[in-house]
C-alpha cells in the first residue's frame, strides 16, 4: 500500500476511536506562516504533496486535498497512489472546505484539528458556515503530529540583531511609534503572532524557517510593556544585552498562553483573528479580552520602505541581477550536458559569493520544458530533467541579503523554439513591460493595474490562475502584504492602496500542462512621478536588471510602443550591469540587450 495511504488510514483509525468526523491539516505553523519548518510539515507527511499552500481534510473513510491553481499539476503528480482526491480551488463545481463539511456532516458532527496551527478566523468561519449542522470544533492538541514517529524537532536557532544601517529605524523608535498608536486608538495592548512582523518591529532576525530570516516568537506590547516570547536556546548574551538596553522583557516561547491568560483579563487590544491561531483566540475569549476591530498597523508600516532600506535594496538587487546575468551567459555558452539541479546549483553558488548574502529567499525553481508548467516546481531525483537543445528553462529565484530580499524570474531559450512558445513568450514579456511602465493616480490599488499585464493573454482566452504581483520584504519574507497586484477581489479583504516606497513583483506567465511554462518577473519600487491639477501620479522604478531573452521574442507581434519599452529597459540593463562583468560576458550582454525593430533580424 502507498505509504501516504497507510498514514491516512492510521489517523482515520484514531478519528473513529475518538468520535471525530472530520480532521483538518493545514500547511501552516503556530503563526499562520506561508513557509514552515520541517516540524510543521504534517500535511506533507500524510499526503506527499510538497507545495507551500494546501489543506488536507480527512473523513473517517476518505481524504481530500485542496490547493490553488499554482499547484494543480504538481499536486496531481504527487498525490498519485495515495487515494487522496485533489480539490482544485476556484474551479467550477469544486466546493470550499466549509461547504464540503456542511454538505456531508451529520447533526453535531465534530471537526478536529490542532488549535495552534489553525487560523482563528478560518476556524470560526467554518463553524459559522456549518451552524445549521451544529458543528463542534475540537482542539485535539496535535493528534495528527503525534503519529509521526521520526518527526524533526522544532528549530531553535539563535536570534541576532539587525543594525539600523540596514533597518533604517531603531527598535526604540519603532516601539515608541507602536505605543503612540495604542494610546491614540485607546487600546490596552497589541498581540503579535506573525513572525516577520515581530522581527521587523524588534529589529531582529533568525533562522528557524528555511529561506525566511525569522524566529519562532510571539510579542505583546502595551503602553508600559514590550514583551517577547522566544525560545531560551535562541538567546545569546549579546541579544540579552540588547533586549535589556531597550527595556524589552523576554519569556520562554511556550509561556505565552499562561502570560496572556493572566495579563489581558478584561482588556481591549488588537489580536487579529486572521493572524492568531485558534487556541490563542479561545484563550482571549475565555478571559473576556476585547479584540478590537482596528487593523494592526505593522503590515503597512513594514511595506513602506524607508530611505535606508530603499538604498540597500537598490544595491543588493543590482548585485543579484549581476548574478542572474552571469548565470544566463553561462547557460547560453554551455558545452556539456546539464540538468535542472546543476543549473540551480550554479546560480545558487553565484549568489553565495555576494558580500552580505544570508541564504536563498526560496528554493530555486529550475524547470525545463513541461516541468515549468508547474508554477512552484522543485526538481527532485525523480523529476530532474536533462536540459536539451530545444525549448525553455524557467528559473525563478532570489536571495536573502543583509539589506534586501530579491525575487526574479527569467524564461531562457536553450535551443530551438516552437512558434507557440515564441508567441506566448512575447505576450508575457509585453505584459510585464506594460505594467512596469504604468503611470497611475494616487489611490490606485493593484487591482486597478493588473489588466496591463494580463490583457494580451485574456484576449487569447488564457489566464495564469494567480496574482500578478506580491509585496516583497526587506531581508524578510519574499511574499509580503498588504499590497498586491491581482484582478480578483477576495471577499473579506481590504484592498491596499499602492504608496511610494512599497515594493511589488510584476510576474505574468502562461502554463500549458505537459507542454511548457513561461514567466517573466521583475521587482518594482513604487515612486512619485508628477503632480498636476488632476492629482498626484505614481509609477514604478525597476529594481531588477536582467535581459528578456531576445531569442524568444517575436518583434512583429509587438506594437511600436512596446518595442520602445523593451529597448529602453535593455539599455538600462546594459548600463547598470556591464561594469560588473568580464569582457566575454560584456560582449554577450551587448547582444542580449541590443535594440530590436520590426523587420530587422
Amino acid at each position: 500500500m502507498n505509504q501516504y495511504r497507510e498514514r491516512v488510514n492510521k489517523l482515520q483509525d484514531c478519528m473513529r476511536q475518538q468520535g471525530i468526523d472530520f480532521y483538518l491539516i493545514p500547511s501552516s505553523d503556530y503563526h499562520n506562516s506561508e513557509y514552515v519548518g520541517d516540524f510543521f510539515k504534517v500535511r506533507e507527511f500524510y499526503s506527499g504533496f510538497t507545495g507551500s499552500n494546501g489543506t488536507l481534510l480527512l473523513t473517517q473513510k476518505e481524504a481530500f486535498l485542496w490547493t490553488d491553481g499554482r499547484y494543480f499539476v504538481q499536486a496531481e503528480n504527487e498525490l498519485q497512489g495515495s487515494e487522496i482526491l485533489l480539490m482544485k480551488m476556484g474551479e467550477p463545481g469544486v466546493p470550499r472546505i466549509a461547504e464540503y463539511i456542511k454538505n456531508h456532516a451529520v447533526e453535531n458532527a465534530i471537526l478536529g484539528f490542532d488549535g495552534r496551527v489553525i487560523n482563528a478566523a478560518y476556524a470560526k468561519d467554518v463553524e459559522k458556515y456549518c451552524k445549521c449542522k451544529n458543528l463542534h470544533l475540537l482542539d485535539t492538541n496535535d493528534l495528527a503530529g503525534s503519529l509521526w514517529d521520526d518527526r524533526p524537532a522544532i528549530s531553535k536557532e539563535q536570534l541576532y540583531v539587525l543594525g539600523t544601517e540596514y533597518a533604517g529605524e531603531s527598535v526604540s523608535e519603532k516601539l515608541q511609534r507602536m505605543k503612540a498608536f495604542l494610546k491614540e486608538e485607546h487600546l490596552d495592548y497589541i498581540f503579535l503572532s506573525k513572525l516577520d512582523e515581530i522581527m521587523w518591529l524588534f529589529n531582529l532576525r533568525g533562522n528557524d524557517v528555511e529561506c525566511n530570516p525569522v524566529a519562532m516568537s510571539y510579542a505583546y506590547i502595551s503602553e508600559q510593556e514590550s514583551v517577547l516570547f522566544i525560545q531560551s536556546e535562541a538567546v545569546t548574551d549579546a541579544l540579552e544585552d540588547y533586549l535589556n538596553n531597550n527595556h524589552i522583557e523576554w519569556y520562554e516561547y511556550e509561556s505565552v498562553y499562561e502570560y496572556m491568560k493572566k495579563n489581558v483579563v478584561g482588556k481591549q487590544g488588537i489580536a487579529e483573528t486572521t493572524e492568531i491561531n485558534y487556541r490563542i483566540h479561545q484563550l482571549l475569549c475565555d478571559v473576556q479580552s476585547q479584540m478590537d476591530q482596528k487593523k494592526n498597523p505593522i503590515p503597512l508600516w513594514k511595506a513602506i520602505k524607508n530611505d535606508t532600506e530603499i538604498q540597500n535594496m537598490r544595491h543588493f538587487f543590482l548585485q543579484d541581477s549581476v548574478c542572474v546575468c552571469k548565470f544566463i551567459y553561462w547557460l547560453k555558452q554551455k558545452k556539456e550536458s546539464i540538468d535542472e539541479v546543476i543549473a540551480a546549483a550554479y546560480l545558487d553558488e553565484l549568489r553565495s559569493k555576494v558580500e552580505g548574502f544570508k541564504g536563498l529567499s526560496f528554493k530555486t525553481i529550475s524547470a525545463y520544458g513541461s516541468n515549468a508548467a508547474m508554477m512552484h516546481y522543485e526538481a527532485s531525483e525523480e523529476s530532474n530533467a536533462k536540459i536539451e537543445d530545444k525549448g525553455f528553462l524557467l528559473v525563478d529565484s532570489g536571495g536573502q541579503y543583509l539589506g534586501a530580499t530579491t525575487d526574479v524570474t527569467r524564461t531562457i531559450a536553450v535551443g530551438e523554439l516552437t512558434e507557440k512558445e515564441k508567441y506566448y513568450f512575447t505576450l508575457v514579456a509585453v505584459g510585464m513591460l506594460r505594467l512596469q511602465n504604468a503611470v497611475f493616480l494616487e489611490g490606485c490599488t493593484g487591482r486597478n493595474l493588473d489588466i496591463l499585464a494580463r490583457q494580451l493573454l485574456w484576449e487569447q482566452g488564457v489566464d495564469y490562475k494567480c496574482g500578478t504581483g506580491h509585496g516583497v520584504g526587506c531581508f524578510l519574507n519574499v511574499h509580503e502584504g498588504p499590497q498586491s497586484i491581482r484582478w480578483k477581489y477576495l471577499e473579506g479583504t481590504v484592498e491596499t492602496v499602492l504608496e511610494k516606497g512599497m515594493v511589488v513583483t510584476d510576474e505574468p506567465g502562461v502554463y500549458f500542462a505537459n507542454e511548457f511554462g513561461i514567466r517573466t518577473e521583475n521587482t518594482l519600487l513604487v515612486e512619485n512621478r508628477m503632480t498636476t491639477e488632476d492629482g498626484k501620479f505614481l509609477g514604478f522604478e525597476p529594481l531588477t536588471f536582467v535581459p528578456v531573452d531576445l531569442e524568444s521574442i517575436q518583434v512583429e507581434l509587438m506594437e511600436e510602443k512596446d518595442i520602445q519599452l523593451l529597448n529602453d529597459y535593455h539599455r538600462s540593463v546594459y548600463e547598470k550591469v556591464s561594469p560588473y562583468l568580464n569582457d566575454e560576458e560584456i560582449e554577450w550582454l551587448k547582444q542580449a540587450t541590443r535594440a530590436v525593430y520590426k523587420g530587422v533580424k
